[in-house]
């Protein structure tokens, strides 16, 4: 079937609402049943009559280590095990019927495990009724004199009520007299024995403060929802022969008496952005019996439902509506007020939620699994609701609250937006089977209690002068008394006060006229009228006075009110300010508890992450000193390994050593050998060439072969020499000199302590070289330390003159060098032998070093103008050694 798409009703605004910053947390109980027997292990101890503490089942323990503690749960009120039904209810229920009565909504809801006693607690059983019953009874108790006839009230299907007039109510009456199937007076009804004797005459209550000018009518209602479907549980299914019925599977029945599944019910919403279930049934009670009679009747269907379709009444929401109308009586006091805007309409929702246990424990299968997680899921939305709310009103923040993911939620919307008072009666089982969901259920009903409602405000009703209906009666009465006594209505009584006024006049004379010469009678007469009416401008000018003495005195009276009103006007004022004044603290107030409470939140969070960050701790110094223990074992054990591989090594270095050197000795003999045999044959090749050369000049005789001196072998050939030899004497030092000098010694120079210190007279002494040091010397020397090869520190003076240049400054040009070498005699011992050692022909071998003359033949010689390092380059030449 394709439904056409309709246009949006443009949404009405919101009607104005009286601000009420007065907020009520959500009150909040918890009820222990017994245990089903004595031999069961308990989890739950009632601390006191508002805190209960759980315990861990033992098993439990062994199987998670020990990780579950004791838990402590505060409520508004804790009852156990010995708590009557009449205790739970005046604690709970009786307020709430109390404000339904003085036009205020309530929700009360049981939530719990399966098994935790909500439909007891709730519906009760014969001789032990529950909240619902007693509600019921207090409720008509209360207003039972004061009830409307039937039809009167009259639904308007948008939750609202109308109000008719006494002709449309008769005919309603009537009609409904004249159907067969319902009894003309509910005394006649068959009570359901399962429903008899609910309640005692002795646990009967009232209200007090009833509003006796005002006319009542109950109403009820109960639906149920299911899979996330509402399905109205009084809804009559009509018969019809033509159009065939189809049952839950899909296929026709057989014949109309079969059970037919009932429709799903949408929500709605009313003018004043209330929720209601479109097209429920509302059934008009008049009495206690009345209403039972239609619960009952629901029930049974939900039960006929429940195994027709397979399911179990455990995991659906039951909701039982109340709605009490009342308007006011019309100024008579005998009828109702036909004032729609005057009828006040107040409900109270008993809801009886599904179980909280968990899918697997419900060993459902297939489709009813899938139920059970739609039951579930709508939980966790109630869950998620008072999460969110919870958070806005505690952190300040404006999180949509997700209301529209589950009916119920969003059924019950209003209530948690300030639309009446809410209590929930948490239920438990203390065996130790529902440990783990009693656990969750108790984590929600703690978060629950810390919600806060905006506390209802009072409706006023608009109605005449009170007490209208007690004048009405005693009129009814005395009338009634009057006309039994009399036979007929009071005449020829005349007001008191005329009276009194006719007497106040002179009497008259005797007006009969004797004749017509009779002068007596008549001048009488005028004699007595005359004085009544001297009497009577008497009295209209105490009159006059009267009443000008009485207006100056109102006239005073008005001034007087009228200051008195501009003072009260004026108090007022300053009331509204400090009205303001406390409001402004009252929210201060509010902003630092809901802060302090955040801070505790926080604290208890922290405080629990420092206790598992503490045990993680001392797991892990645990773990941390047994490592460090197999450390230490393994260092311990790296040492002896690292003692005995040293040894190891160092053998096998010694050993390499020795090794190294035998063949380092080899090789340098073999090469020693080789060096000679090419001596050998150079020196033959130079004979040979010589030889040839001396032939051509001159022929010689051979000579002998003994006479051939044999010639000396050596790696070079002799010079020849051409005179004595004359050694070169050293240049003398130019520090010698009367100069100036500035003495640069870097701040990085070592103090060696030798003998020989350089030490220049006259000279200025610098770490860095300035300007003003050299414009008063002629000349510069740098005291520099460097490692020699053979690891020991030398030290170098070098030397320049100081020139002025063109521009004004003054130029180094370094000339010369001078070195302080320090020498260990043991090394240089050792190298003197070594270099004494000669080669194959008993010569000295080229390049070693010989003899102290033999090192000083090198020398290095600074020329002018020459460059040494980076500003510098030094020259040197190796002097011809004496022959």
């Amino acid at each position: 079937m394709i439904r056409q798409a309709k246009g949006k009703t443009p949404r009405r605004p919101p009607p104005k609402k009286t601000s009420n910053n007065q907020k009520d947390p959500v009150g909040v109980y918890c009820r222990v049943r017994p245990l089903g027997a004595d031999d069961e292990e308990c989890c739950i101890e009632v601390i006191s009559n508002t805190t209960i503490q759980l315990h861990a089942p033992d098993g439990l323990k062994a199987n998670r280590n020990g990780e579950y503690k004791e838990t402590q749960y505060s409520f508004k009120k804790v009852f156990g095990i010995k708590t009557t039904q009449k205790e739970l209810f005046e604690d709970v229920a009786k307020p709430l019927v109390e404000d339904l009565i003085h036009c205020k909504n309530g929700l009360l809801f049981t939530y719990g495990v399966t098994g935790s006693g909500k439909t007891h607690t709730m519906t009760g059983s014969p001789g032990q009724g529950g909240l619902l019953p007693r509600s019921l009874d207090m409720i008509f108790n209360s207003i039972g004199p004061y009830q409307a006839k039937r039809y009167v009230f009259k639904p308007d299907d948008k939750n609202g009520m109308e109000v008719q007039n006494q002709v449309d109510a008769l005919l309603d009456r009537q009609k409904r007299d004249s159907q067969s199937a319902v009894p003309k007076t509910p005394n006649t009804r068959r009570i359901d024995p399962e429903f008899a004797d609910m309640i005692s005459p002795e646990d009967a209550c009232r209200a007090d403060g009833v509003d006796e000018d005002s006319s009542y009518s109950v109403f009820v209602s109960y639906i149920e929802i299911y899979n996330n479907y509402i399905y109205d549980l009084l809804e009559e299914t009509p018969f019809d022969p033509i159009k065939p019925k189809w049952n839950g599977a899909g296929t026709p029945l057989r014949n109309n008496t079969e059970f037919i599944p009932p429709q799903s019910k949408i929500l709605r919403e009313d003018q004043n952005h209330n929720m209601y279930v479109a097209g429920c049934t509302e059934v008009e009670v008049k009495s206690t019996e009345e209403a039972f009679e239609v619960f009952w009747r629901g029930q049974k269907k939900r039960r006929i439902a429940n195994t027709q379709l397979n399911r179990e009444s455990s995991r659906s929401h039951s909701v039982f509506i109340v709605k009490l109308a009342q308007a006011p009586l019309d100024a008579d006091g005998d009828n109702v007020l036909q004032d729609k805007n005057q009828v006040n309409v107040s409900q109270l929702c008993l809801v009886d939620l599904a179980g909280s246990e968990r899918t697997s424990r419900t060993r459902a299968e297939g489709s009813r699994l899938r139920e059970a997680g739609n039951i579930n899921q709508s939980l966790m939305t109630l869950r998620t609701c008072i999460e969110v709310l919870r958070e806005n009103q505690m952190c300040g923040t404006n999180k949509m609250v997700p209301y529209r993911d589950s009916k119920v939620t969003h059924l019950f919307k209003n209530y948690f937006d300030g639309e009446g008072k809410v209590r929930m009666v948490v239920c438990v089982n203390p065996k130790a089977d529902d440990y783990e969901e009693t656990l969750l259920v108790m984590r929600f009903a703690e978060m629950t209690q810390e919600v806060e409602v905006a506390r209802p405000v009072d409706r006023p009703i608009c109605g005449y002068t009170a007490g209208r209906r007690q004048r009405n009666q005693a009129f009814k009465d005395e009338l009634t008394r009057r006309l039994e006594e009399r036979g007929g209505p009071v005449d020829g009584e005349f007001p008191t006060v005329l009276n009194q006024l006719l007497q106040s006049f002179p009497p008259l004379p005797p007006c009969e006229v004797s004749g017509p010469n009779d002068d007596v009678t008549l001048p009488r007469l005028i004699e007595a009228l005359e004085k009544r009416h001297r009497v009577r401008q008497m009295m209209i000018e105490e009159y006059n006075k009267t009443a000008n003495m009485l207006k100056s005195v109102l006239q005073e009276q008005d001034s007087n009110i009228l200051s008195k009103e501009n003072f009260i006007h004026e108090q007022r004022g300053k009331l509204g300010e400090k009205d303001k004044m406390i409001q402004n603290q009252k929210n201060e107030i509010d902003r630092l508890e809901k802060k302090s409470k955040m801070l505790e939140y926080k604290i208890d969070i922290l405080q629990k992450t420092t206790n598992i960050y503490e045990e993680d701790k001392r797991s892990l110094q645990h773990e941390l000193e047994s490592r460090e223990q197999r450390l230490q074992r393994e260092m311990s054990e790296k040492r002896r390994m690292e003692s005995r591989m040293q040894g190891i090594v160092t053998d096998a270095k010694l050993k390499w050593e020795k090794e190294c050197e035998r063949r380092v000795n080899a090789k340098q003999l073999e090469m020693q050998n080789k060096l000679w045999v090419k001596d050998e044959k150079l020196k033959q090749l130079k004979a040979i060439v010589t030889e040839g050369k001396t032939e051509n000049r001159q022929p010689q005789r051979p000579s002998r072969e003994k006479d051939k001196v044999p010639p000396k072998r050596s790696a070079s050939p002799s010079p020849v020499p051409t005179g004595p030899a004359v050694r070169p004497l050293h240049r003398r030092s130019h520090s010698a000199g009367g100069e100036r000098w500035v003495d640069h010694t870097p701040s990085t120079n070592v103090d060696l302590d030798t003998v020989l210190q350089p030490n220049i007279p006259n000279a200025i002494k610098v770490n860095a070289p300035n300007e003003k040091a050299l414009s008063k010397c002629d000349k510069y020397v740098l005291t520099h330390q460097e490692v020699a090869s053979d690891g020991e520190i030398q030290t170098k003076l070098i030397k320049g003159e100081v020139f002025r240049t063109r521009g004004g400054g003054q130029a180094v040009q370094f000339t010369d060098i001078e070195t302080l070498k320090q020498e260990n005699p043991v090394v240089a011992s050792s190298r003197k032998r070594r270099s004494s050692e000669s080669g194959p022909d008993g010569e000295p071998m080229e390049g070693d070093w010989t003899d102290v003359e033999t090192r000083c033949s090198v020398a290095l010689e600074m020329r002018a103008g020459s460059n040494l390092g980076p500003g510098y380059q030094h020259h040197g030449y190796t002097k011809r050694r004496k022959p």
